[in-house]
């Protein structure tokens, strides 16, 4: 999931905006979060990946992700415009477990978050999950498509354990449309859980 489709070219940032927007991106290793804040960025993210070693394999739990070559110590950090006056700024967590004290400060001020899953290890979904329920943080569930079988949404509905109002939804980590449709159903699902306003739709999250 390393590589990202190509997309048109972006606009350029307006030079002021009146409100920020903290969302973060979270879930366990290798699922995929570092992938989309690359490809919805407007602006080039900030990423603080480093070059896995054999060492690190001693530490982190790598089964399902072999392939793996660089991973997030602290996190990524990429800026979307809504509109004139409000902007979306994307915190991608790291996923492996000796970064997980990092996940309560990252949520600090977050207006929601994205749970990306990959549907072959649930389970390291679980500690997100189970965060963002303690501290009461609007949140989504995206599965991202490693290639693998699809699953019925009400078997992973179950399996991970989801309120019936928390979306659910597929997605491919590499597309910035895909990417889209993920930050339009979490801002979507704020508002209907706060605001009760209209919801979103593609024209206002001009990306």
């Amino acid at each position: 999931m390393d590589s990202v489709t190509s997309d048109p070219p972006r606009s350029p940032l307006g030079a002021t905006a009146d409100n920020g927007l903290k969302i973060v991106i979270v879930g366990g290793f290798g699922v995929g979060k570092t992938t989309l804040v690359r490809s919805v960025s407007e602006i080039r993210p900030l990423s603080t990946e480093e070059t896995m070693t054999e060492a690190g394999e001693h530490v982190d739990d790598t089964d399902g992700v072999r392939g793996k070559r660089a991973t997030t110590v602290a996190f990524d950090f990429g800026r979307i415009t809504l509109d004139a006056r409000n902007v979306l700024y994307l915190f991608g967590a790291p996923g492996q477990e000796r970064f997980w004290f990092l996940w309560d400060r990252l949520f600090s001020g977050t207006l929601g978050a994205v749970v990306l899953v990959d549907t072959r290890r649930i389970d390291d979904s679980w500690y997100a999950i189970d965060r963002l329920e303690h501290r009461g943080t609007p949140f989504i569930v995206a599965c991202n498509d490693f290639g693998g079988p699809a699953h019925p949404p009400g078997r992973l509905r179950e399996a991970l354990d989801l309120d019936p109002d928390v979306p659910l939804l597929d997605c491919d980590a590499r597309s910035r449309a895909s990417g889209k449709r993920v930050l339009i159903t979490l801002v979507e699902h704020v508002r209907n859980r706060y605001a009760r306003q209209a919801p979103v739709t593609e024209q206002e999250l001009a990306l």
